[in-house]
């Protein structure tokens, strides 16, 4: 095992849910957090929680979607906590519904997050990995990247292509003593589920995946041996209720 205490990490989508939970999980281990995200006060909002940690922190706002505007915050970031050692691609959107249903407009703005997003980032911190021969990137993606389901193909479309780009550029990076790695969880208990009604507040909340479990994942995975890594986990609920 290594220790992660006193790196930096930049976290997507770091405003709530499992972003918040990354942030925290981040910061009990000594990680030094960068957060980004759509909504200014989400970002701001967990920046100040987690002020209880003895770790330097950031938060920066912008669209993934936008190019320009992740070059400029990722650039914030750099100033304000140096290198970044750890990406964590979270942000991510949904649109649910039968196929006919989904408008051109809806797949567009769920590929231009969940995929479009994910290169944004990864071109704006790479480059240094790559010159340090180090660095740690970590896709949150989905079982429904890994299996469509019945109303999700919007949503499992975009998924799938998390996890052709994991594979590939895993393979690229290797060489470069960086590891590339998917988490794919399937239903977890956040605002996420909720608004998409993936959850319909009626389940035993205790017996399905938490934003904190899955934070829990991506800790032990970053902390295993640098020889070796997990190229994805697939979580599950065990005995959903």
């Amino acid at each position: 095992m290594q220790s992660i205490t006193g790196k930096t990490a930049l976290i997507t989508g770091a405003g709530r849910g499992i972003g918040r939970a990354l942030a925290h999980a981040f910061a009990r281990e000594g990680v030094h957090v960068a957060l980004m995200g759509r909504t200014r006060a989400n970002v701001e909002n967990v920046e100040n929680e987690l002020s209880e940690f003895d770790v330097k922190t950031v938060s920066v706002q912008a669209d993934v979607s936008d190019g320009e505007e992740v070059k400029e915050a990722v650039q914030s970031v750099k100033d304000a906590l140096g290198e970044i050692d750890i990406l964590v691609n979270n942000a991510g959107i949904g649109k649910f519904g039968r196929f006919l249903d989904l408008s051109e407009d809806d797949w567009r703005s769920v590929w231009d997050v969940n995929v479009m997003g994910i290169y944004h980032v990864i071109q704006a911190v790479l480059p240094e990995m790559i010159e340090r021969q180090a660095g740690e990137i970590v896709n949150i993606s989905s079982t429904s990247g890994l299996r469509g389901t019945e109303g999700s193909s919007a949503y499992s479309a975009s998924k799938f292509a998390v996890h052709g780009l994991t594979e590939s550029l895993m393979r690229e990076m290797r060489r470069e003593n960086i590891r590339v790695q998917a988490i794919s969880p399937s239903k977890v208990i956040t605002d996420f589920a909720s608004e998409h009604n993936l959850s319909d507040g009626t389940e035993d909340r205790e017996h399905f995946m938490q934003a904190e479990d899955l934070a829990d994942v991506v800790i032990s995975q970053l902390k295993l041996h640098p020889r070796m890594f997990v190229k994805n986990a697939e979580l599950w609920a065990t005995n959903p209720k």
